[in-house]
């Protein structure tokens, strides 16, 4: 005759349910991965070194710089036939950065330039990180384009690479202001022919580039120079002349190249929908505000 199973009672189950718990904590069960502390957030905050993305952008950067230099010091060299004028220069040089602009641009944004990354930079459109590493792409692609343009040609043609120098008694600081103001505008026609949330885009954003470009290489190239006009330039569009909307937390996030949160992207749409609700420039052609 079968005997029938008395219930646990509630000591029995309380001391069985401790059981569990000590087995768990000897290793029967995982622990649960990290949420929390300085190693998750180091990880969280340095997302882009673990992407293909970035790695080809990177890359991008070091070649678009290296093709830029080879073509346009290439064309500014003592060729036998005819000098090249600097008319001829100019142009070469901004057809070289819209054709890599057109080619490279969805890649890396193809700053090819340190100073617009330094602009990009305080814009708060690239991390600290992403900054750095085109920085140095830039460099090392200068330096290869340069060097590989050495090797090909004879030396009573490259001379001395067409290295820039002071014309017609200018000083070093009219120089910098020249050059502060023509990165001015090379950066305020990056931002602005770039920027998504235009709606009265005209033309091709690599050929006003381009002609920005040239218009620059008309006069010559410096440090110092484009550097700071490169910031005011940057200064100028993203804070004063037409601000995005984010916050300041989602600024100081790009600038740490935090990974961004999954709900960014809704929230920066629904931005745009109320940046032209409310802008000018979304009026009907042909309206009065």
């Amino acid at each position: 005759m079968p005997v029938a199973q008395t219930p646990p009672s509630p000591r029995e189950r309380e001391t069985e349910r401790g059981r569990e718990v000590r087995r768990e904590g000897d290793g029967c069960k995982p622990p649960a991965p990290e949420t929390a502390g300085p190693a998750h957030k180091r990880l969280h905050s340095m997302w882009e070194l673990r992407s293909i993305a970035f790695s080809r952008a990177v890359f991008a950067e070091f070649l678009a710089t290296l093709l830029f230099v080879f073509f346009g010091l290439g064309s500014a060299l003592n060729w036998p036939q005819t000098l090249p004028s600097v008319l001829q220069i100019a142009l070469a040089f901004g057809l070289a950065i819209s054709t890599l602009v057109q080619a490279l641009g969805h890649v890396s944004g193809a700053h090819i330039n340190p100073a617009v990354t330094v602009a990009c930079l305080v814009g708060c459109h690239v991390s600290f990180l992403r900054a750095a590493f085109y920085v140095a792409a830039q460099l090392l692609g200068a330096v290869a384009g340069a060097a590989l343009l050495h090797e090909i040609t004879p030396a009573d043609i490259r001379g001395d690479l067409a290295v820039n120098t002071l014309h017609n008694n200018a000083t070093a600081g009219q120089a910098v202001t020249v050059e502060l103001f023509l990165t001015l505008q090379l950066v305020l026609c990056i931002f602005a022919s770039t920027d998504e949330r235009r709606e009265d885009n005209l033309g091709s954003p690599a050929l006003s580039i381009g002609l920005s470009v040239a218009l620059g290489h008309l006069l010559g190239v410096f440090w110092i120079g484009p550097l700071i006009g490169a910031i005011l330039g940057s200064l100028l569009y993203n804070y004063v002349l037409f601000p995005s909307s984010k916050s300041l937390s989602e600024r100081l996030a790009v600038l740490k190249g935090l990974e961004p949160d999954t709900d960014w992207e809704e929230r920066e749409v629904r931005r745009r929908q109320s940046v032209e609700l409310h802008s000018p420039q979304s009026l009907p052609r042909g309206s009065k505000a």
